[in-house]
């Protein structure tokens, strides 16, 4: 690896006033036409009028001068410096993509980015300049450096068998650990491994499972929470493409350059080669490279469905990348078939999917077809025949885009899988026992007439087909850098040469901005860092440490309606008091008062969302313990939610989702207006409530204790006024459903889960 060759995010004098990360765009000028039909006049007006909003709440003297440039070069034909020239056009840009709330948060960083140019001098910014070089990520790991240890990269494609042979080393190990990327393949490790008679922990962001066993030896992990610094035998990183991931690629580099194993078994994509080849050697490990051929045939049709639902057959799994477009879907499908319809997508917990999948699976039912969204490419084993894309392009957000040649082939990799969920489950089978032939009874055999194990790929529009069939038949592009994320001791230390006034986002913005990285590595982006930050800055008394921790916490901060909830949590560690589940007025328990014989959309959503608010709960109980001190009545109520998120899909809807004949109109929409106000329409999380953050940069044993900030309940659903009967039944230890005592303390295992 080039020691020497190494770049800057971005130029300290380009960083100094206005820290940002992104992509620059040019700046707007009058002969432009304005994009989203915004005119250089309602451009200026939205600037200002974001100006004036920012200046009521910084109560800054010096915000007024800072403000007047501003205006002044907005207004004026006079040159401006071109500091303040940058900070326009970035407003300009922020206005186009972002509208008020992103120009209102540029506005504050620029503003604390001008204050910083006036206080720091030469030798603090080199300083700084030090702090922020993260060019050897290697070196931060010196006792795995002094190991020589044995990489052995296993490549290939989805459903070749590649995880499964490490699987068996790890195995016939003394000691071991794996780590994926969801919490649902660490708990099927976790499964197969004891019923294989090997003891094995369970370890995730916010569930602990420790086997009933003196000596424990093994356990299964999401990556994030990977013990670097236990020594093992043998361990597995799953999925090692992830390294390259714009966002939790830095969880896989950690894994990589810090876990003491003396065999390390990498699963992935081939085209990791070339990245692994080149860490390894600068790591000084051996690498031995196994290749793997698919062990079951996989075509691409020659036709589409047509647009036509009803060409659809047992064994299918129509792929919809829009939350609303699967629900549309399922009513869609029921309606034609006349019997229920299973469905997968990231928003849904785990214990949901992971049940969906078995009802689809299950040759005794009518559940014969899935419909799911990006997160059917990894963590579920599905018996399906055929893989049917609705669309080859995806909301990222802001726009539409077309789906990458890498995950549409993981999703079709997914059709005639070799080994079914039964066989999966038995510990007694192995691929040696398997002839290609599926399970007697399976979906996958009682499917379309074709020759055993065949996976088949198609669209369901003639249009997208030729698009599908060329991103089938096209090579994804190398992995050429791999995610990084600064350390917690880089955090405080460059924090501590700001004022305690600063927000916590601008100082992460402009660590990023002033980060030197070799070529070989990338900065994983902020993302919801920065709102997470930003929704609990008005807390008091947290220090950097907690707001480090919030930052990496599974918060589903683009649900708005969990944005109370996180600043209630937050609000408990600054006021050292109130942590208990029932204290905390901002969680929605009332809603499990509701009863339903239809289910709206309305009702599932924030059934979802509750979901979200108790696995983050459970996540800072972890980190907290002191404070959320009521982990046992959380994972109850947890339970209770899954069960109720399960009957909601089972159950009949109410005609809230679109209908419409015309598919192109249901399941495309024809404007991007229609997108960003259809509040969490896209599924854009396909793994669902996974952290995207490190773990092992806090410690696991910090005990706090807190208080909350108390954000009542109001409202009612559907007509039904809610009684708080929830909230009243744990008060006194009784079932939501039947009578009976919630799991108390004593009956969990050691890792607090019922």
């Amino acid at each position: 690896m080039e020691a020497l060759s190494c770049h800057r995010v971005q130029t300290p004098n380009d960083c100094l006033l206005f820290p940002r990360p992104y992509k620059w765009q040019p700046s707007i000028s009058a002969s432009d036409p304005p994009k989203d039909q915004l005119s250089q006049k309602e451009l200026t007006t939205a600037i200002i009028e974001a100006l004036g909003r920012v200046h009521k709440q910084i109560e800054d003297p010096g915000f007024g001068a800072f403000r007047q440039s501003i205006v002044s070069a907005l207004n004026t034909s006079v040159k401006p410096s071109r500091e303040t020239a940058q900070i326009v056009d970035s407003l300009r840009q922020s206005c186009i993509e972002e509208r008020q709330w992103g120009m209102r948060r540029e506005i504050k960083y620029a503003y604390y980015g001008y204050l910083a140019s006036q206080r720091f001098s030469t030798s603090n910014l080199q300083d700084q300049a030090k702090i922020a070089d993260i060019r050897y990520p290697i070196e931060w790991y010196p006792a795995t450096r002094q190991m020589q240890r044995a990489i052995h990269l296993h490549v290939g494609p989805t459903n070749s068998g590649k995880t499964y042979h490490a699987l068996k080393r790890l195995e016939q190990a003394q000691s071991g650990l794996y780590a994926g990327p969801l919490r649902l393949l660490a708990h099927e490790v976790y499964t197969r491994l004891n019923a294989r008679g090997i003891p094995c922990d369970l370890v995730t962001g916010d569930e602990r499972h420790f086997a009933d066993a003196e000596d424990v030896n093994m356990s299964s992990c999401t990556v994030e929470m990977v013990p670097i610094n236990r020594a093992v035998d043998v361990a597995i990183i799953d999925e090692i493409q992830m390294i390259g991931h714009e966002e939790r690629g830095w969880a896989w580099s950690q894994a990589l350059m810090g876990i003491k194993a003396k065999e390390l078994h990498l699963c992935g994509e081939e085209r990791t080669v070339p990245i692994i080849r080149e860490l390894a050697a600068a790591m000084g490990d051996s690498l031995q490279i196994h290749h793997y051929q698919r062990l079951s045939p996989l075509k691409t049709m020659s036709a589409s469905l047509r647009g036509d639902l009803r060409n659809l057959k047992k064994g299918d799994c129509v792929v919809a990348f829009a939350k609303i477009h699967i629900h549309t879907l399922k009513t869609q499908i029921e309606a034609i078939t006349r019997k229920p319809v299973a469905v997968v997508y990231g928003s849904l917990p785990p214990e949901v999917r992971a049940q969906q999948a078995g009802l689809f699976n299950d040759p005794n039912n009518e559940y014969d077809i899935l419909v799911a969204s990006d997160a059917v490419g990894m963590g579920l084993n599905l018996s399906i025949k055929r893989i049917i894309f609705t669309t080859v392009s995806k909301f990222n957000g802001r726009t539409m885009v077309p789906i990458e040649i890498s995950q549409i082939k993981q999703i079709a990799g997914r059709a005639g899988r070799y080994r079914t969920a039964s066989q999966a489950a038995d510990p007694e089978t192995s691929v040696d026992e398997l002839s290609g032939s599926e399970a007697k009874g399976s979906k996958v055999s009682q499917a379309v007439s074709s020759p055993p194990n065949l996976g088949l790929v198609t669209t369901l529009r003639p249009d997208h087909l030729s698009s599908m069939q060329t991103a089938m038949l096209s090579q994804a592009d190398p992995i050429m850098t791999a995610g990084l994320f600064p350390p917690v001791d880089v955090l405080v230390r460059f924090a501590a040469y700001f004022p305690p006034s600063t927000p916590f986002s601008y100082i992460l913005l402009r660590l990023h901005s002033t980060s030197i990285l070799h070529p070989r590595f990338h900065l994983c982006s902020l993302k919801d860092h920065l709102d997470i930050a930003d929704t609990i800055e008005p807390v008091k008394n947290l220090t950097i440490g907690d707001r480090i921790i919030f930052c990496a916490s599974p918060a589903a901060i683009k649900d708005e309606t969990l944005r109370p909830v996180l600043r209630a949590f937050a609000n408990c560690v600054g006021n050292n008091t109130g942590g208990g589940i029932l204290d905390i007025k901002a969680l929605d328990l009332e809603l499990l008062d509701v009863r339903f014989s239809v289910v709206s959309r309305d009702h599932l959503e924030r059934l979802e969302s509750l979901h979200k608010a108790l696995i983050l709960y459970l996540w800072l109980s972890y980190r907290f313990a002191g404070v959320f001190n009521t982990q046992a009545m959380a994972f109850y109520v947890k339970k209770l939610v899954e069960e109720r998120i399960q009957q909601a899909l089972s159950k009949k809807r109410k005609c809230t989702f679109p209908t419409n004949r015309n598919l192109q109109q249901s399941l495309e929409p024809r404007n991007l207006a229609q997108v960003k106000t259809d509040g969490n329409m896209f599924d854009d999380n396909m793994f669902g409530d996974e952290h995207m953050f490190d773990d092992n940069m806090f410690d696991d044993e910090q005990s706090l204790t807190s208080g909350r900030e108390p954000v009542p309940f109001s409202g009612n659903l559907d007509g039904r006024a809610v009684t708080g009967e929830t909230r009243r039944k744990l008060e006194v230890g009784l079932d939501l459903t039947v009578p009976g005592l919630i799991p108390s303390q004593g009956s969990l295992s050691r890792g607090g889960a019922p």
